[in-house]
């Protein structure tokens, strides 16, 4: 099979790319190993952030500039008046809340967040706050960031173009031929269960495959060490807890990022971000959950936690390496032969990410519509489940004490 393109890797980036690459008429496939978002994208908390975590500290830093544009572009794209078209998609909240605990920091990163934004935080008078937060004794604000469930995302793109996504174990059922260090002349690929195989032959390929990048630079020649990985330790509350989206604030930093979804038992699930899940990196599971409960009980002192249970996830965010392993401030590519690395950063960066690869192939010249007849009966990834619906293990947040393992569904 004559190809333009071929994407590795069915997450946020790997999808839009998709999205964008078949609107421009290339004739293009897209690869998952596993499940569609499985890793990063269906285990994001789905806020399209617009730079307010990184103007904390008083400044406008270059990622903010990136992303604070992200916002609108996302509305017009879930209302269906910009593509991609994400009609669909569910949205769990129009708007986050903003607010600081009493310090003096606290009160300089509010004034840091103001500067600079596309969106900017809208202070609330006390009659306007949410129930949980009526007690607050600093400044409650609104964001007008929207806050979607990543998973009915990745389905609405997996639906549109489910005839070119494949299902395929990418180190066993995937033979590369190169000519040198990121020259693909050829993707060989062996049907699950079959004796029989497809040999693509793509102009361009590539890797959208998150922290499966490295290894697939690797098997075509390229330095597996130019990705690196910034480790998140979650947490995720399920319970008698109010529908809830916000941002607690603390100086520079976002001391804790919460969003709400419901899960398959009709609970409300709340994921815990920011500093929490950074700071929980170095911690176990039990230290996380006593921090957690900690944290809780002092930013939201009135809520009633008595019948709350409590689970953790680590999950890694791959990026290309910057030095001393920070974040990089942008979409970043790397372009070696006919190969591109690619890695949106965030969530809310993977339809420029998109964009800017598309670019980068415009000089392609397409050989036309592309004849899917011969795959209609290969295996087509599924959509991955949130975190929530796959962690068997969940404690008593006031005890700690472990429930007996048993599955969701059977809950």
């Amino acid at each position: 099979m004559q190809l333009d393109v071929v994407i590795f890797g069915g997450g946020a980036a790997g999808l839009c790319l998709l999205d964008e690459l078949v609107r421009h008429g290339f004739r293009v496939l897209l690869l998952e190993t596993a499940q569609l978002g499985s890793g990063q994208t269906v285990a994001a908390q789905g806020i399209i952030h617009g730079g307010l975590k990184y103007t904390l500290q008083g400044l406008l830093t270059p990622s903010a500039v990136h992303i604070r544009e992200m916002p609108q572009f996302w509305r017009a794209c879930l209302s269906g008046s910009q593509k991609p078209d994400l009609r669909g998609t569910r949205i769990r909240s129009e708007f986050c809340y903003l607010w600081r605990t009493k310090s003096l920091t606290s009160r300089l990163g509010m004034m840091g967040a103001m500067f600079g934004l596309q969106v900017t935080p809208k202070t609330l008078s006390v009659h306007e706050r949410p129930g949980v937060l009526s007690n607050c004794s600093g400044t409650v604000a609104r964001l007008d960031e929207q806050v979607i469930a990543p998973d009915s995302f990745v389905q609405v793109l997996a639906v549109e173009h489910r005839e070119r996504l494949l299902q395929i174990d990418c180190n066993r059922e995937v033979d590369f031929a190169v000519s040198g260090p990121g020259k693909i002349t050829a993707i060989r690929l062996k049907r699950p269960g079959s004796s029989q195989s497809l040999k693509l032959r793509p102009k361009q390929v590539v890797f959208t495959a998150g922290v499966g990048n490295a290894e697939l630079r690797k098997r075509v020649g390229l330095d597996p060490n130019e990705m690196q990985r910034r480790p998140l330790h979650m947490v995720m509350l399920r319970g008698p807890l109010p529908h809830f989206n916000g941002h607690c604030v603390d100086g520079a930093k976002t001391r804790v990022t919460i969003t709400p979804d419901t899960d398959s038992a009709g609970r409300t699930v709340w994921q815990l971000g920011g500093q929490i899940a950074e700071d929980g990196v170095g911690l176990d599971e039990a230290t996380l959950i006593e921090k957690t409960r900690d944290e809780l009980n002092v930013i939201f002192p009135a809520l009633n936690l008595s019948n709350v249970e409590v689970a953790t996830y680590r999950i890694d965010r791959a990026e290309r390496k910057t030095p001393n392993n920070k974040r990089p401030d942008n979409v970043q590519l790397i372009c070696e032969g006919n190969c591109i690395t690619a890695w949106p950063t965030k969530l809310a960066l993977a339809p420029q990410l998109a964009k800017q690869v598309a670019d980068r192939l415009g000089l392609l010249s397409s050989m036309g519509k592309l004849d899917l007849s011969m795959l209609s009966n290969w295996p087509r990834p599924t959509v991955a489940k949130p975190p929530w619906e796959t962690q068997r293990k969940w404690y008593a947040l006031q005890s700690g004490t472990p429930h007996t393992a048993f599955s969701n569904k059977a809950a």
